[in-house]
């Protein structure tokens, strides 16, 4: 495996990670655990941001012609960044709202 195959898995590897971060983080804040809570996120965004980079590094690409056609893995990838970016979202408003309650 090479090139834009390797980045797409990169880019599935690092989101995954951070999507599962940020589920146990909403499952520690369910458990009053806040602290942990607080550390699985910094831990998710860790992650998003070293898929986010890589998605950058493949727009670069595109934009000096270094692209081929789109992918279906490449979609696949980009499905993970927006769903992690979107799981993070409702993770802080969850352990915000659990944070409240107790």
């Amino acid at each position: 495996m090479e090139g834009m195959e390797l980045l797409c898995f990169q880019i599935i590897s690092f989101n995954g990670s951070a999507r599962s971060s940020y589920i146990e983080a909403i499952q520690a804040a369910k458990e009053g655990d806040f602290e942990k809570a607080d550390s699985l996120i910094k831990d998710g965004e860790a992650n998003f941001v070293e898929g986010h980079k890589i998605h950058a590094q493949l727009i670069q690409k595109e934009a000096n012609g270094e692209m081929g056609e789109m992918s279906l893995l490449l979609l696949h990838a980009e499905d993970q960044l927006m769903s992690a970016e979107t799981l993070k979202i409702v993770a802080t408003e969850l352990i915000e709202v659990y944070r409240r309650l107790k």
